[in-house]
């Protein structure tokens, strides 16, 4: 199996983006999704900053897809996603229906993104005759779900990418909740996502982590971490190991152990601690559960 490393959710500063990728070009991770995938106005870096990076990550091995935006508001946004699906230099990463049809028009090969609705074989089949050469799978898909459509997508020669590691894309929206949180209208948000690294965290009247606020996206406050199921995931047939970023050096400490778990087929445990148990772990959509839950099976021997 091959690991992957989401494009990074939240807003940072282009220093940290540099700084961030030039760590992962060090490690052996596969692959690596570049580019802004929540919001438009998050331009630390441009497109042709972007393509420096990409370029320095090739150069180190890598593997690098574009990402496109999840939600197309402006016609100055299609024009940036318009770019990305034309250009041939690298995999496309379709998060929104007009990646998808751009990049099947300029005969491009495309990832169909988790938040590209395909949750049955008619989806996969009518995807894959446009251009999908990978499925990213949804994350509310769990094991019993993907066991009818991992035979259709490996005769359609089609990769599987499943998220085992980052919170858990739940929802977006036109509002921009990080504006709303500060009492800002979206057009003149100050740009406050920046001063919060992974997003703000929202509890419940009981005091129990409920949810992640992260401009207009929603994310689950709880960390998906499926290290101890590497195994069975492995014999379901996926292809690559997905980690979406959180903060930089914890995505980074992730990495190390998830590649050390795939490369020496060691049968260790996650080191929490490593993680300066920051994080409160999920693992429910896999097992077909609440994804809040946290079930603790031991790693397969």
């Amino acid at each position: 199996m091959k690991i992957s490393v989401a494009a990074v959710p939240y807003f940072w500063s282009a220093e940290n983006y540099r700084k961030f990728y030039k760590a992962l070009a060090e490690t052996s991770v596969d692959i690596v999704y570049l580019g802004e995938t929540i919001c438009s106005k998050r331009r630390s870096l441009k497109l042709k900053d972007w393509l420096e990076i990409a370029a320095m990550l090739s150069e180190a091995g890598k593997e690098v897809v574009l990402s496109t935006l999840i939600l197309i508001e402006a016609e100055s946004e299609l024009s940036i996603l318009t770019k990305i699906s034309k250009q041939h230099d690298y995999l496309i990463e379709a998060n929104d229906m007009a990646a998808v049809q751009v990049a099947s028009e300029n005969n491009n090969k495309f990832v169909a993104g988790s938040a590209i609705n395909i949750y049955n074989n008619s989806s996969l089949k009518l995807f894959n005759e446009i251009g999908m050469s990978r499925w990213c799978i949804p994350v509310e898909l769990g094991k019993e779900d993907l066991l009818p459509m991992i035979f259709k997508a490996k005769n359609q020669d089609v990769e599987l990418e499943y998220q085992v590691f980052g919170r858990l894309p739940l929802a977006y929206s036109a509002r921009c909740f990080t504006a709303r949180h500060h009492r800002l209208a979206k057009d003149n948000c100050q740009f406050k996502c920046l001063d919060d690294e992974q997003g703000i965290l929202v509890k419940t009247q009981e005091d129990q982590s409920f949810s992640q606020i992260n401009g207009i996206q929603i994310q689950s406050a709880k960390v998906n971490n499926l290290y101890n199921h590497l195994d069975e995931i492995e014999d379901l047939g996926i292809d690559i190991l997905r980690l979406v970023p959180i903060g930089q050096e914890d995505t980074l400490e992730a990495v190390r152990q998830f590649s050390k778990r795939i490369g020496d087929k060691l049968k260790t445990p996650f080191d929490e601690q490593l993680l300066q148990e920051k994080y409160e772990f999920c693992n429910g959509y896999y097992l077909q559960l609440e994804g809040m839950v946290n079930s603790q099976q031991p790693i397969t021997q």
